[in-house]
């Protein structure tokens, strides 16, 4: 399957503007159905409970995939039969404009968004009662049974093959999607080089998190999911969100932030010494066996690879890296591995695919792989794994962890796995926490493409020094 090129006249961002058109007919060819009807729901704006502020509002990524429009309140449907792609927007209420601003108008929303026809909300009754009149028997598809439109009830309801049509679509990006994910990593480049020019300076997690963001809205970006700014042992803790700890005393920082364009996000993750040296041997020694896994792993991408052999690769490479540090023992390196011990450095999946979520399209996953089942790690890869294909946008992220907690509680009080691990070799490790590195990468017909160019390695380091020496300050 080639990536899909698709050629719209340019918005001021520099972005052609959002192929809607081309992925609504692309759902439907994915529905074998030639006459029914796509009805997508977009998110509504809700004040927080016994509050009158309002919640962060974020659009429906499945309406958002068919329509490219931002905005609340609005609504979509798609006549596969007539191809004709019309979106319902709200009434602007000029009571409300003084405090909240307004919405696109009927012609402003046709010139902006592709699409066929836009009407407001209210006219959208009358125009499923004309439709169900002249389609007395097609289908009308909804993501969900409470997308259902109020009072309104039709021969045949479908809400199951639409969210698996669109996820179908969505896994693999036309060439509109790849530049959005291009732009986001670009905006993330830039907000990681804000903290490495500056982190020997800072003094707490909030700033790196500060500074992160500020980078990337003053680039037009959001943020993709909340700042992960892990110090020390806090890297253990792999979604690790308070960010509110002191930097003195810590070895690494593990920074997990990515920025999000237009609704498509990045996923990068990088770890480095605070100080721009490494501050001991074991913290030096973890990072290069993490960036040995990842540069394997990256280096086997290609359209028919299984994502679950590579992750299979990954942790070989950990295995072999942990007994040549003293961490791992008693054991040979498939023993270690056919135990699952390697888990409790290493517990999670290489990757996933990326898009308009982080991990984006949860229903067809790049790898089937089990937090709560050991036996993951003992099973060969089979038929049934998914394979990757040109057009995927995938991250490749590989870590090890000393995560006090998890290791105590899982493996150093279990017989099977306790044998394998040297706690007097362990306790120098502590400190060190974790180390995970993650790219972005676009899968290409002959290989792949590194979307991400976020320095790391001695390039990260390098700026972290000159950072140091500049006679800039920022306010505490």
């Amino acid at each position: 399957m080639k990536i899909r090129n698709i050629a719209l006249r340019a918005d001021s961002d520099g972005i052609n503007k959002y192929p809607a058109k081309q992925h609504a007919r692309i759902v439907a060819s994915k529905l074998s159905d030639p006459d029914g009807l796509i009805y997508l729901l977009g998110q509504y704006a809700f004040t927080i409970e016994d509050s009158d502020q309002a919640k962060t509002w974020r659009q429906r990524r499945y309406f958002y995939y068919c329509s490219g429009v931002d905005v609340p309140n609005c609504c979509l449907t798609y006549d596969i039969s007539a191809d004709e792609l019309s979106l319902y927007i709200p009434e602007i209420k000029p009571e409300r404009v003084l405090w909240e601003g307004r919405g696109p108008t009927i012609e402003e929303a046709e010139d902006r968004y592709d699409v066929d026809s836009v009407y407001l909300n209210e006219q959208l009754f009358d125009h499923l009662d004309q439709w169900k009149k002249g389609n007395p028997k097609s289908t009308f598809y909804i993501l969900h049974k409470d997308h259902r439109p109020v009072g309104e009830s039709f021969p045949k309801v479908d809400c199951e093959m639409l969210k698996h049509a669109i996820d179908l679509c969505r896994v693999i990006k036309d060439t509109h999607e790849i530049e959005c994910i291009r732009r986001a990593n670009k905006i993330s480049a830039i907000a990681h080089q804000a903290v490495l020019r500056n982190v020997s300076r800072f003094r707490s997690e909030a700033q790196i998190q500060g500074i992160f963001e500020d980078a990337c809205i003053s680039k037009g970006a959001k943020q993709s999911y909340p700042v992960i700014a892990a110090s020390g042992e806090n890297a253990g803790t792999l979604h690790y969100a308070k960010n509110n700890e002191p930097l003195l005393g810590r070895q690494l920082l593990c920074l997990d932030a990515g920025a999000e364009f237009l609704c498509y996000t990045s996923d990068v993750t990088r770890t480095f010494p605070i100080s721009g040296s490494w501050p001991s041997h074991e913290a030096k020694n973890i990072y290069c066996i993490v960036q040995m896994m990842q540069e394997h792993c990256i280096d086997g991408l290609r359209p028919g690879v299984k994502m679950y052999d590579l992750h299979i690769l990954a942790h070989k490479i950990a295995i072999a890296g942990l007994m040549a540090l003293g961490i791992l023992h008693n054991g040979t390196e498939a023993e270690i591995f056919e135990a699952g011990t390697s888990r409790g450095f290493y517990p999670h999946g290489l990757g996933h695919h990326l898009g308009l979520e982080t991990h984006d399209v949860l229903n067809f996953p790049i790898m089937h792989y089990s937090m709560d089942d050991c036996s993951a790690l003992l099973a060969p890869c089979g038929d049934g794994q998914p394979s990757l294909e040109e057009g995927m946008v995938i991250t490749i992220e590989p870590g090890i962890y000393f995560s006090r907690y998890e290791l105590t509680r899982a493996y150093l009080s279990s017989p099977v796995h306790s044998k394998y691990i040297n706690q007097k070799v362990l306790k120098d490790y502590w400190a060190v926490g974790g180390v995970r590195i993650e790219d972005d990468l676009l899968i290409t017909a002959d290989g792949y493409e590194n979307l991400t160019k976020t320095p790391k390695g001695e390039a990260a380091l390098k700026i972290i020094r000159e950072g140091s020496h500049s006679s800039h300050r920022l306010e505490d």
